[in-house]
């Protein structure tokens, strides 16, 4: 039996309230280089990290302990949908929109070049963006990996939160989908990458923007943060810029790179933004206690 990884709510035996991150059964990892890398990560110190408490491990479950974020995940604001829910959407206008965004750079930034670990996160995406009492951004599930797909999956998660839609292919989420399923989930990305692509040559970009928000008075402007997405999600990783050279661009009035068109398949078709349709998906919260051992 396998199931995604689960964030719930936990409580220590002094009271604390902790997250509580519930591993896949499936997972090959051995108890010690499990506990060795939990180790390693749980050096890992910098504001725009969640705080990793400590791990429980079993024969039949891995659960890492995390410091406890009340306001939940960003994905639980960016995509509330406006009709039916409004008020969720707009506690994130852009002024805010743009702290997280600096926020999550700099935390990559953390990992990348400033700690002593050499950590690239596997999954950057709205779900594993905790926020604190402040609405801060604190990046959760960053582990000791070998992956060049930061800048992309940064890139993606930067277009949904200036877009508030939701896209579901992502590095690290697709190991046990079917091909043709793993297929379709990239074909949903590929055509919001292009229909922004699309929108911000013809000097349209607004028109792929969330509607609630308003960058009238931020220096960080919508379409420039558009731009930078648009240059994260590059095919060829090599015209992708590096964190470092984000978090310049996201200061810098403007930016002389222009984006080539998004692409990883051969289909070069034009696509319609009235096509521009993302799956909604929601999770259902619970709670737990925990009991010391």
């Amino acid at each position: 039996t396998s199931y995604k990884p689960l964030f719930v709510q936990g409580i220590l035996p002094g009271g604390q309230e902790v997250a509580v991150k519930k591993l896949s059964k499936t997972s090959t990892q051995g108890y010690e280089e499990f506990k060795n890398e939990v180790m390693l990560t749980a050096r890992l110190q910098h504001v725009n990290l969640v705080r990793l408490l400590g791990f429980y491990i079993d024969e039949e479950e891995q659960m890492l302990i995390y410091e406890y974020m009340p306001n939940k995940s960003l994905d639980f604001y960016i995509f509330g949908d406006l009709d039916t829910d409004p008020i969720r959407r707009y506690l994130l206008d852009w002024r805010k929109r743009i702290d997280i965004i600096e926020g999550i750079t700099q935390g990559l930034l953390y990992l990348q070049e400033y700690s002593r670990l050499t950590i690239i996160h596997r999954d950057i995406k709205a779900s594993n963006i905790l926020l604190d009492n402040d609405m801060k951004p604190k990046i959760s599930d960053f582990g000791l990996y070998s992956t060049k797909s930061d800048v992309y999956s940064f890139g993606v998660l930067l277009l949904q939160i200036v877009s508030g839609k939701r896209t579901s292919c992502f590095y690290g989420e697709h190991e046990n989908l079917h091909l043709m399923d793993y297929w379709r989930v990239c074909s949903q990305l590929l055509k919001m990458s292009i229909v922004a692509y699309e929108l911000w040559k013809e000097g349209k970009g607004m028109e792929f923007a969330d509607p609630s928000l308003d960058d009238t008075h931020s220096a960080c402007k919508l379409l420039r943060c558009m731009q930078i997405a648009l240059l994260c999600v590059q095919e060829d990783a090599n015209d992708r810029p590096s964190v470092k050279e984000i978090s310049s661009m996201l200061k810098s009035d403007t930016i002389p790179i222009s984006p080539k068109r998004p692409a990883f398949s051969t289909n070069k078709a034009e696509q319609k933004p009235n096509e521009f349709i993302m799956h909604e998906e929601s999770l259902n919260d619970a709670t737990i206690s925990l009991v010391a051992r």
